[in-house]
């Protein structure tokens, strides 16, 4: 240690034998990630859909910041079938990692050099027009290999996919290719996290009449329609597959919906306490002074803030979790800190660990609550959090 200080202005110490002290990844801030909380969940959808459905889990945008291949890999051993992804690159990047189940890719590709890459990655691209499926003939044929691909119809959703009445010339093209495969025709619910949605309804009556003008259905592909609320919703809403995201994560995608499934978060937000302020009333908080002590106060600097992940529009709203007790959160959220008033918490010291979402002994802060508070959803709140945060897998 000792040469180590010694020599921290040398430019070529770094490239010497002396062993580097590391920062431990709990020194500031972390996320904790369950995987076993993810397999669980796994499992009680797999059981909630029945043998005859297949569980895809959606593993995107890093596993809604969970860490993709953990979730991937947790979900698999839950008894998930697929994986989805919305980028060629995340894709791959499971492929490296050696998960050889089918993995469908959400987003559009459009460029040559994409499909050829999913073609040689062994991914299955989402195809939205005759242009993309033409490529993926023209690829496919020129390397002699077989491409899996599946079809997005859109029926209400007006984003990805061909129009509906436009799917069975699409349909017909693609079947009279040789070395493209469709395995699987999809679409994607609007508005099912609704209580009562006339809109889900009228997209399930056209998903159903392009299934029936599919009759007879050809058995190697996959007719899949419901995401999480879906899946939650009803069960005629499951057909071969559905797509799960935020329900594996363990919430609903409705926060006034009884989750009597026994899903579990399988993540928590944690920081540590970085100082102790003692202060009389009267006294302003953070940037602007919106918060203003009516007592004298004992307050907590915690080493977090936006830059990580916690929203500023959260800045007063919030609370923590101490040994499951609620500890209210004050002052402008700043990009590196917040504070907490302590002042009824005497057990909270320097060093003490608090939780800002997650769960926390028989308590839990769900990213709904953030996300009622700040105008978002609970989806933007998870997967909102930077990489800075070390990602601790438990």
């Amino acid at each position: 240690m000792q040469n180590l200080i010694a020599n921290r202005g040398d430019p070529h110490f770094r490239k010497s034998n002396q062993p580097l002290v590391m920062a431990d990844p709990r020194q500031r801030a972390w996320i904790e990630v369950e995987p076993s909380a993810i397999e669980s969940n796994a499992r009680i959808l797999k059981n909630l859909i029945g043998k005859s459905c297949l569980l895809m889990a959606v593993v995107k945008a890093d596993g809604y910041g969970h860490g993709s291949e953990t979730v991937a890999r947790a979900a698999l051993l839950g008894g998930a079938d697929n994986l989805g992804v919305a980028t060629l690159q995340e894709g791959i990047e499971l492929r490296q990692s050696g998960i050889t189940c089918p993995i469908l890719l959400l987003g559009n590709l459009t460029e040559s050099q994409e499909l050829e890459a999913c073609l040689c990655w062994d991914l299955m691209p989402t195809l939205s027009s005759a242009r993309e499926a033409l490529l993926c003939q023209r690829i496919a044929k020129a390397h002699v290999l077989q491409f899996d691909v599946h079809l997005k119809v859109d029926t209400g959703m007006t984003r990805l996919g061909c129009d509906f009445n436009d799917a069975l010339a699409l349909l017909g093209l693609i079947d009279s290719f040789q070395n493209v495969v469709l395995k699987g025709v999809y679409s994607h619910l609007a508005l099912a996290d609704e209580d009562s949605s006339k809109v889900t309804k009228q997209q399930q009556k056209k998903f159903e009449k392009l299934l029936h003008a599919l009759s007879p259905r050809n058995e190697s592909c996959c007719y899949h329609l419901a995401n999480s609320a879906g899946t939650l919703r009803d069960s005629c809403l499951h057909y071969d597959m559905v797509r799960v995201g935020l329900a594996l994560y363990g919430y609903s995608p409705n926060s006034n919906w009884r989750n009597d499934l026994g899903l579990r978060p399988a993540l928590a937000v944690k920081a540590r306490v970085t100082l102790i302020r003692e202060v009389p009333k009267g006294v302003g908080v953070s940037y602007g002074h919106g918060f203003i002590t009516k007592r004298p106060s004992r307050l907590a600097v915690v080493g977090i803030g936006y830059a990580d992940g916690i929203n500023r529009a959260l800045s007063g709203k919030i609370s923590a979790l101490f040994n499951s007790l609620l500890i209210p959160q004050v002052g402008a959220i700043t990009m590196d800190q917040l504070v907490l008033d302590v002042t009824d918490h005497s057990q909270v010291e320097i060093g003490s660990v608090v939780t800002l979402l997650g769960p926390d002994g028989g308590n839990c802060i769900t990213p709904h609550t953030w996300s009622n508070w700040s105008g978002s959803i609970p989806w933007e709140v998870l997967c909102g959090f930077k990489h800075r945060l070390p990602r601790i897998v438990i």
